[in-house]
């Protein structure tokens, strides 16, 4: 699903763990409660989505754009967020310590 177009899809619930969605594009997707475990997302275009409640351990979201992602209750343990551009990481669960603000 690499480049793989998903803009304003319904992803409510879905299994995504293990998806490779490098540069993929899933802004103002709905990925409420989606598993994204172990999900490689370097490069996606994820503005606007919404992430509320989503399991993201483990996701590679290098270079990802999150802005305007509702990232509330979402769950980043071990998430790598290197690079990623306008994430508001407000609400967010288990945020790794280097990308929380002083």
């Amino acid at each position: 699903m690499e480049g793989a177009d998903l803009y304003f899809a319904l992803l409510h619930g879905a299994d995504l763990s293990d998806a490779k969605l490098v540069s993929a594009n899933l802004a103002r997707a709905n990925l409420r409660g989606a598993d994204l475990s172990d999900a490689n997302l370097t490069g996606a275009n994820l503005t606007g989505a919404s992430l509320f409640r989503a399991n993201l351990f483990d996701a590679n979201l290098t270079d990802a754009n999150l802005t305007g992602a509702n990232l509330r209750f979402t769950n980043l343990t071990v998430a790598r967020l290197k690079g990623v551009i306008g994430a508001d990481l407000t609400g967010a669960l288990n945020v790794p310590a280097k990308y929380l603000k002083d």
